[in-house]
């Protein structure tokens, strides 16, 4: 009877022992780790950079500015049978117009044409079996001027010579500040809103032994213009044989309005004992 001899697995035994500690090893090193960085975030520190200490304040800078650009916006709408001649009467009046704002001295430059609409004109009426209907009798033509000058004392000038010249409308009147003034000015107001911001800052920090350290963050506004002094309504249709005095009232004058800009700035701050 053959006997199966059984050989004793010794190495095989040995490389799994050392393969059972590698691993135990190997869990107590990711412990002892996990250990270290539990101590390293404890509850009782906070990481950066929650630690920053800040304030936040909005600067702010006014300035009065008195209007340099006067806008008046006026036109004509003629009504015909047709479009060709509500159009022809309406380049006939609006020429008439041109002529007369150019003899107050007032440069093709300064003005433009705002908008120009052509749309049919309808008759409501019933008819025999009451019907509600709607009957073509016509064409309007609507042509707006506006001037943009810095002729700031010619405003009731121009409104009065463009009524006279046919005119039948004003849509508005108003002072504002031309595009470059008010660059400026919004250049100019940004860094003192800036500055009054960091000096609020400074104030508020002084009891507390604090002073400001860096900037983190600045967010700034834009600035407004003036609002506008004097405005019709948006349609002023008026009399051609009716002045200006009678239908806009006294001259009107642009008054000095102020402009305004906020920057809020979040600075960081430290101890000023440290």
């Amino acid at each position: 009877m053959n006997k199966k001899r059984i050989t004793p697995i010794v190495g095989g035994l040995a490389a799994i022992t050392t393969l059972v500690l590698v691993l135990t090893s190997g869990s107590n090193l990711i412990s002892i780790e996990n250990q270290a960085l539990a101590q390293t975030i404890s509850p009782d520190t906070t990481p950066f950079p929650s630690r920053e200490k800040t304030i936040s304040v909005t600067g702010i800078a006014t300035e009065s500015a008195k209007p340099d650009l006067l806008i008046v916006t006026f036109g004509v709408e003629a009504e015909k049978e047709t479009a060709s001649k509500a159009l022809d009467e309406n380049t006939r009046q609006m020429n008439a117009i041109v002529s007369a704002i150019r003899a107050l001295g007032i440069d093709d430059d300064e003005l433009n044409t705002s908008q120009l609409s052509i749309y049919p004109v309808y008759k409501s009426y019933r008819d025999d079996n009451d019907v509600y209907q709607q009957e073509l009798t016509g064409y309007s033509v609507s042509n707006i001027l506006t001037v943009k000058t810095a002729k700031l004392d010619s405003a009731t000038d121009i409104i009065d010579a463009a009524v006279k010249a046919g005119a039948n409308r004003v849509d508005g009147v108003h002072f504002t500040l031309a595009p470059n003034t008010l660059t400026q000015i919004k250049d100019s107001l940004l860094a003192q809103a800036v500055s009054n911001a960091k000096a609020k800052a400074e104030n508020a920090l002084t009891p507390l032994d604090y002073e400001i350290i860096g900037v983190k963050s600045v967010v700034l506004s834009e600035a407004g213009g003036p609002a506008p002094v004097y405005r019709a309504s948006e349609y002023y249709p008026v009399a051609e044989s009716v002045s200006v005095n009678k239908v806009g009232g006294p001259p009107v004058f642009g008054a000095a309005k102020d402009i305004s800009t906020t920057a809020k700035v979040v600075f960081l701050i430290g101890s000023s004992n440290s």
